[in-house]
């Protein structure tokens, strides 16, 4: 293998370094290499390659049809492939039918040509693969499953079921209409299957290997019965067995195989408004008006097919493939766009791949023999069978020549107008003639089925090859719905389809995301709120809000969708105009908060090919409790998230708005709370989804984590950090968790737009964090690189989350921070520090150099205050009335209601809740919820929770979680 270090040698085309080539992080090996080694095996007209690329990779080819290659022949590969340059194993024996590099050894049984895989590493048995039936339609391959335990990856299909989650074992990958790629019917919408031929099987502990097919027909994969069986169609079956440690190093070499992500243009880490569809820009300015006029930030907005004009259904004179704007209801584009991009917004387009049959593009496209025909030299194919679009023909992406023209006429005029992506539909495709001829992927094939998979991904490619080839130095952002193993590498975010607007299809989506992660699709989302809104099944604004504050955890880009296109039931999506607004402008500034850990995750994946949000297995495989677990996400290594997969219970049901957590063993907090869990690798349950009035996504934070944030508030627009006040605040705020050991986080920062960074236009930043006894020490290294518009000092904020400690004295660089006793004071000094609560210390530093270090020394001790959330369910109440908390200690009253503690409501109604700092430690704790008037607690009806009294003790110090009261009269 061949090590890279920064971008030097490669060149991309889209003019900076091949992601997949720049060494993934690793060590350079530490033996020279021997060189690729091949075999050959012929059997009864059958044959088996092997090709040994690196002591941990194994590239094979198994075939029954034609002549057998020659021994020296290299494997072929499709365009998934790009990786090429492997440099063999560093040490290689063959033994007769055995071969063993360092890691892996191969036995090979005549005549059936079947393969032994052992991890010689670790010393497992892996697999045995067994061709079956090559040479017919319908060929297999067998699959022991031996010691393996779990089945990953595969891409994404929904599951049915109230229940999602979970891997593939007891279940088949489906090959809908035996082609792949495709909208399935599910749950009353309509959502994607794509076809990504990598598995992932599991073991005890670290057993494990990775498996890609790299086949683009039609797979089926079985798991339901011992050996798994994989069935697909093609001349031979070609495919890499990887070993390693565990499964990012799997995931690793699967990425450096097919290629990283690019970096997503800093806007796409923000909030994006859409809809089906907006019909003219007065709409779209609306929708912005009333966004800004609440606070929301927002990045941008994403047209549909009214932006050309719309279509015509079952009509060969629909405007699908006009491509150009509708001067009547957008007008001046350019204008408008760059009007846009001064206030901070963009705009993404769609494009389909079919043309209206009466359109002059059709017959230009026709003439140059750009669409797909009915045979060769035949006249292009005619769709009419699903005519909501209209009717005509389909562009022949498997033609560069074609893709290159269209771009050019189509969609570098867009470019120029100052687009900021390329929203790609239909491409699976949707609609086409199963007879017809294509250019092709594969040499000398033409068939549907030869191209049917690949079809969205040759699209895309000539999105990210125009960019090139026009030298465009805006980075490519594609939002696509279908594809194949590879496409990441062209800037392309995936979406699961017209999903219904129902919880059970949300969990399904949360679950094919799991698969999707380690099928190498780091950036995937949903439409958020359901595009299928006439399936809802619940309350909608409930809905949408929790849709919404699970995606703005994990999804890239979050886009709020939906169908709007009767004018008798107009439909909103714009997160101040439907669901619980406060709450979704809380979570919405919470998500701008965190684009700086957001986006340097983005450049590891680039880098690294690390994943953004993968799930809780790919670092926790060795805990059994999370191998099915796909509603908890991990956001990078050190944010676990919990999602909310339920819809709000009826009220007054008690506890209705909480959810059990699993936390792998460690210790973790609660990133809305401050609570701390220690966990053994347990299931907490009863954790609270409404905090201080909002409903929160249940979070936590592994301690040693280091999140690097940005200053959000009323004033913020977007992503890139514009404000409506015109003023800069570009503080680099890291937020700290305090652990017994030294940990590190590099923050990623660049121009946000251009491809410079692929040149190495990046700044890195090192952020570390040791915590030993009551000392805690954070610091900001000195930057290193640096791009266009790169600030050269600004001001540092550290938030230290500690575990029940605060603050006696903060130290920057060994001189002495001025402390305040209330945080608002520090808000408006230069420098200084204070104790913020919840066992979080801030500390400002003042404007510095970006050159030099900054450290933060802070001296500890332990808060002897107490903190618990309680919760009140049950208490209707009326004007005047409020419910309180009365117990046996001070705090809460000594029993007298007068005294009590009022709370606030929050939730669902008749829901209150408040936490409390100031209990007493080591005490035993006697309470009950009460309601009275708020004005006459005297004269007014007490009504008490119950006869019964909630008791809990409280601890030394910290918070104790939440505590729940039912009111029973």
């Amino acid at each position: 293998m061949r090590y890279v270090i920064g971008c030097v040698l490669f060149v991309s085309t889209l003019g900076g370094c091949k992601p997949n080539e720049m060494g993934g992080g690793r060590s350079p090996a530490l033996a020279a290499a021997v060189g690729v080694q091949r075999a050959l095996f012929v059997s009864g007209g059958r044959s088996l390659e092997l090709e040994f690329l690196g002591d941990d990779l194994l590239h094979f080819q198994i075939s029954g049809v034609g002549p057998p290659p020659a021994a020296t022949d290299a494997i072929a590969i499709t365009p998934q492939v790009l990786k090429t340059d492997y440099t063999g194993p560093t040490m290689f024996v063959r033994d007769g039918n055995t071969f063993r590099t360092s890691e892996l050894q191969v036995v090979v049984a005549e005549p059936s040509l079947c393969l032994s895989l052992t991890d010689t590493a670790r010393q497992v048995e892996l697999t045995t693969i067994c061709p079956l039936d090559l040479g017919q339609v319908g060929q297999r391959l067998s699959i022991a499953r031996g010691v393996m335990q779990n089945a990953y990856g595969l891409g994404e299909e929904f599951w049915p079921g109230a229940d999602p989650d979970g891997d593939w074992i007891g279940r088949v990958r489906s090959s809908p209409d035996r082609l792949g790629n495709k909208m399935a019917p599910y749950n009353d919408g309509s959502d994607a299957n794509v076809q990504l031929p990598v598995l992932y099987a599991l073991g005890p502990g670290s057993s494990n290997y990775g498996l890609f097919v790299d086949h683009i027909y039609t797979q089926t994969w079985d798991f339901t019965a011992e050996p798994w069986l994989l069935r697909t169609e093609g001349d031979a079956i070609r495919g890499y067995v990887m070993t390693g440690a565990d499964l990012p190093d799997l995931r690793t070499d699967y990425m450096d195989l097919v290629g990283h992500p690019i970096v997503p243009p800093k806007q796409l880490f923000g909030v994006w408004v859409s809809e089906f569809g907006y019909d003219d820009w007065t709409e779209i300015d609306g929708k912005l008006e009333t966004l800004r006029a609440h606070a929301f930030p927002v990045d941008g907005f994403v047209l549909d097919v009214q932006w050309f004009g719309g279509v015509a259904g079952d009509s060969d004179a629909s405007n699908m493939g006009r491509l150009t704007w509708d001067a009547g209801h957008f007008p001046e584009p350019a204008a408008k766009l760059a009007s846009y991009a001064a206030d901070g917004i963009g705009i993404i387009p769609i494009e389909q791949s079919y043309v209206g049959k009466s359109l002059a593009e059709h017959a230009d496209l026709e003439g140059r023999g750009f669409l797909i025909r009915q045979c060769a030299g035949c006249v292009p194919v005619y769709l009419s069978s699903n005519p909501w679009w209209g009717k005509g023909g389909m562009i022949d992406w498997t033609e560069g020549a074609a893709g290159d023209y269209w771009h050019d006429q189509k969609r570098q005029p867009l470019i120029a107008d100052g687009v900021l992506g390329h929203w790609l539909a239909l491409g699976e495709p949707e609609a086409y003639d199963a007879n017809d001829w294509a250019s092709g992927v594969l040499v000398g094939k033409h068939a549907h089925a030869d191209y049917h998979n690949m079809y969205n991904f040759e699209w895309a490619r000539s999105v990210a090859r125009g960019y090139a080839r026009n030298l465009v130095t805006r980075r490519p952002f594609i939002l696509a719905r279908s594809g194949a193993a590879g496409i990441q590498r062209f800037g392309v975010a995936l979406w699961s389809g017209d999903i219904a607007s129902r919880m059970g299809s949300l969990r399904a989506h949360l679950n094919a995301q799991m698969h999707m992660s380690l099928s190498g699709i780091d950036y995937f989302g949903s439409d958020v709120g359901g595009f299928a809104r006439d399936r809802l099944d619940s309350d909608l604004d409930d809905l949408y809000t929790r849709w919404l504050a699970n995606s703005l955890w994990i999804d890239l880009p979050v886009r709020p969708h939906t169908n709007n296109s009767d004018p008798r039931q107009p439909r909103e999506t714009a997160p101040d105009r439907v669901g619980n607004s406060v709450t979704n402008l809380a979570n919405i500034r919470q998500r701008y908060e965190l684009v700086p850990y957001l986006y340097s995750l983005a450049h590891r994946a680039y880098t690294h090919g690390e994943p953004f949000a993968p799930p809780v297995v790919q670092y926790y495989q060795n805990d059994l409790n999370v191998r099915r677990l796909g509603s908890e996400k991990l956001v990078g290594r050190d944010v676990l998230v919990a999602c909310i997969t339920n819809v709000a219970p009826p009220a007054p049901e008690p506890r209705g708005s909480d959810r059990g957590v699993y936390l792998p063993a460690g210790d973790w907090v609660n990133y809305h709370t401050g609570q701390w869990f220690h966990s053994s690798g347990q299931l907490y349950g009863g954790q609270p989804l409404w905090v201080d009035g909002i409903l929160r996504v249940p979070v936590y934070v592994r301690a040693g984590a280091i999140l690097p944030k940005m200053y959000v508030d009323a004033q913020t627009q977007n992503a890139l950090g514009r404000r409506a006040d015109g003023t800069t605040r570009n503080e680099l705020i890291v937020r700290a968790v305090t652990a017994a050991r030294e940990t590190h986080f590099t923050l990623y920062e660049d121009d946000g737009t251009t491809i410079a960074y692929q040149g190495g236009a990046v700044r890195q930043t090192l952020l570390s964090q040791n915590t030993s006894g009551s000392e805690s020490i954070v610091t900001i290294g000195a930057a290193t690189g640096a791009y266009e518009g790169a600030p050269s000092s600004r001001d540092n904020v550290v938030e230290l989350v500690t575990d029940g400690r605060r603050a006696i004295s903060v130290h920057l660089n060994g001189a002495a921070l001025k402390a305040f006793a209330r945080c608002a004071e520090l808000d408006s000094t230069p420098s200084g520090w204070c104790n913020l609560g919840r066992g979080v210390v801030r500390a400002k530093s003042g404007n510095q150099g970006v050159n030099r270090p900054k450290v933060f020394s802070f001296a500890t001790e332990t808060d002897p205050k107490v903190a618990a959330h309680f919760v009140c369910d049950g208490l209707a109440s009326k004007a005047g009335e409020s419910v309180y908390v009365v117990g046996n200690v001070p705090v809460l009253g000594n029993w007298q209601p007068d005294k009590g503690v009022k709370l606030e409501p929050n939730g669902p109604f008749p829901r209150w809740t408040r936490t409390l700092e100031d209990l007493p430690p080591n005490a035993s704790i006697e309470w009950n919820c009460v309601k009275r008037s708020d004005t006459t607690p005297s004269s007014s009806k007490i009504e008490l929770q119950s006869a019964r009294k909630n008791h809990f003790t409280t601890p030394a110090f910290g918070h104790i979680g939440t505590i729940f009261g039912t009111f029973s009269p």
